[in-house]
């Protein structure tokens, strides 16, 4: 991701060179493009590119590791079809490479009559997306997982784990491999297209692509406009809080459990979730955050403060969230509000069994209109294509995506 603000560091040594592509930002989705766009096209040079030392610390380094079945999304999004396919996806190329994974199954509990029609609901969309899923009734669901407790539960096979951040460093490995270039610590600070070429003014000294992909994830909106894109939304970023279970009870559930979520919102709510490593967290939450890449509580950057308030879409979000806005606040500040969210699907679980872990920022598109982007968003000049809604199941659904912005680039080049 970028933070295209800042100026150059002088000590870093200028370079001037030209690729066929270039991919600017260096997460799970940036680096699957990257390592597609090298398998396809052996011939030409590509370039992945990040401002920070490592690939995948924003978002891809700081997510639950679940691999999406897709039962939740729209049927004929982007996110419904990709994330079907992304499951498959991730599975073969984690066994193939060696990383963990581990098919595990999901548990999406219903602790009320209301949540019990969204979970029928959610039972008829899973139907709809080719997603195998099981209704059980509450003792099934007690028989299958004895610390959980709920008045049914939807269960989804196809559920699993992994390590996105093994999985992010793995594809740029490939990359290089192929014999890309892999450019860390640079940090692009302008961007001028022309009929011929982009061209990027980084921290390193110009860079020269035919076509450039910016996968930029909660900096795409500033990204896009230095691009000259129309911008018509503004990136929001949401802090996803989490907790780990303390090791001597991480074996108190086998499956993932999740809530039953609203509909009307795009987060899944807070879920517990074991991790190939034997651990097992808890969260996230969703909390409005006050600084795009601030992972600490309190973190707070004026410039993405400013562009939130003076955001006109963001003033309706504000307007028809105020309720749970102050509800998920009040529990972010309180870590016996977080604890009550998750002893709805999971009483036996104690205060003393969290211990706080680093937060994460999920980057949200949110339209002026106030409205939440809920599928994949993308948009394009003749020479360069911007991902610009890429949330959760973005990690799952990486390789598809990569596959679908190759597809628009070799498009656009012919």
């Amino acid at each position: 991701m970028l933070s295209p603000d800042l100026a150059p560091a002088p000590w870093r040594t200028p370079v001037a060179e030209t690729f066929d592509h270039v991919v600017v930002g260096g997460g799970i989705v940036g680096a699957a493009t990257a390592w597609t766009l090298s398998r396809r096209h052996p011939d030409r040079r590509v370039l992945l590119l990040d401002k920070e030392p490592e690939f995948g610390r924003h978002q891809t380094g700081h997510n639950s590791g679940v691999i999406h079945s897709g039962i939740y999304y729209t049927p004929g999004s982007l996110k419904a079809d990709l994330c079907r396919a992304g499951a498959t996806a991730t599975e073969e190329f984690a066994e193939e490479h060696g990383i963990p994974w581990r098919r595990i199954g999901k548990l999406l509990v219903a602790t009320d009559e209301r949540e019990l029609a969204a979970m029928q609901a959610l039972a008829e969309r899973a139907a709809v997306n080719r997603i195998e899923a099981t209704v059980l009734s509450g003792a099934e669901l007690r028989e299958r997982e004895p610390h959980v407790a709920g008045l049914g539960a939807l269960h989804v096979a196809a559920t699993g784990i992994t390590d996105y951040g093994m999985i992010n460093r793995r594809l740029a490995t490939l990359v290089e491999e192929a014999g890309g270039t892999l450019m860390r610590d640079t940090r692009v600070l302008g961007i001028r297209e022309t009929a011929q070429e982009v061209v990027l003014t980084t921290s390193r000294g110009d860079v020269r692509g035919s076509h450039v992909v910016f996968c930029a994830g909660v900096q795409a909106d500033r990204v896009a406009a230095m691009a000259g894109v129309e911008v018509d939304f503004a990136m929001v970023p949401f802090r996803g809080e989490y907790y780990d279970v303390r090791p001597e009870r991480a074996d108190l559930v086998d499956t993932l459990i999740y809530p039953i979520p609203d509909p009307e919102l795009p987060f899944l709510g807070v879920h517990l979730t074991p991790t190939v490593d034997g651990g097992l967290n808890v969260g996230p939450n969703a909390v409005l955050g006050l600084a795009r890449e601030g992972y600490p509580k309190f973190s707070f950057d004026r410039r993405d403060v400013r562009d939130i308030v003076t955001f006109p879409g963001m003033w309706h979000v504000a307007r028809a969230n105020v309720r749970t806005g102050v509800r998920e606040m009040r529990n972010s500040l309180s870590k016996r509000g977080y604890l009550r969210l998750c002893q709805k699907y999971c009483p036996d679980l104690r205060l003393e069994d969290l211990t706080p872990r680093e937060a994460g920022i999920r980057a949200q598109a949110v339209m002026r209109d106030g409205s939440f982007v809920h599928d994949f968003l993308m948009r394009d000049t003749p020479r360069t294509l911007h991902v610009v809604n890429a949330p959760s199941p973005a990690a799952t659904s990486a390789l598809p995506i990569a596959d679908l912005i190759v597809d628009r680039v070799d498009g656009v080049q012919g």
